[in-house]
């Protein structure tokens, strides 16, 4: 679905300056937007709003489930110098990643389990404020990323979930380690759930 400037949700800015890694927000009007966990962030002034896309620095790391690359420590550099935007829309109406301006590097976040309410214990399936402090955490930003969590009632509820695969990621130094976490930690899962007669 391609990215349309006319379903920006355009929220207002928190006034002061912000503080860690700067959060970029591309907001669609696709869920309630009572239970939108970026525009709660918005309003908590942990991210700004992307009202044009075009706008967002060139280099910025953009969270991308379908993207070929995981996020890790590589990263570092370009989200501290360029940011970091989040995509903000329905998974029920995702068929495809929306299509950004070139210049932008897309990554991906590796396994984790989702604790909101609407996708809880769905692995993959994060919020918009669990991407972000996922995202964080593994940049080795672990105050922002609890700070984030902090606006929501579950939040201590993804790190106590995700925190020991959390903690690995964020020591592994290249995109590479991540996804061999990632795929010790799922084969983990799955001869575990074989060895308790678990079908799913």
């Amino acid at each position: 679905m391609p990215a349309r400037h006319d379903l920006i949700w355009a929220l207002p800015l928190m006034t002061g300056e912000m503080r860690g890694i700067r959060v970029y927000g591309l907001l669609h009007r696709e869920d309630d937007p009572r239970k939108c966990t970026a525009a709660r962030l918005v309003r908590a002034g942990e991210i700004r709003v992307a009202r044009d896309v075009k706008k967002i620095p060139p280099g910025a790391v953009v969270l991308d489930p379908e993207a070929p690359k995981a996020l890790s420590k590589e990263d570092v550099e370009a989200v501290t110098k360029h940011g970091l935007l989040v995509v903000d829309c329905s998974w029920n109406q995702l068929t495809k990643f929306p299509r950004l301006r070139s210049g932008l590097r897309h990554r991906a976040l590796p396994f984790l389990v989702a604790a909101n309410p609407v996708n809880f214990g769905r692995p993959q399936r994060l919020s918009s404020a669990e991407a972000v402090a996922a995202a964080l955490f593994i940049l080795g930003e672990k105050d922002q990323a609890l700070r984030v969590l902090s606006h929501f009632r579950w939040g201590d509820t993804f790190i106590e979930m995700n925190g020991a695969l959390l903690e690995e990621y964020c020591l592994a130094p290249t995109s590479t380690d991540v996804v061999r976490i990632q795929d010790d930690a799922i084969r983990s899962i799955t001869v575990a759930r074989e060895d308790s007669g678990d079908p799913q």
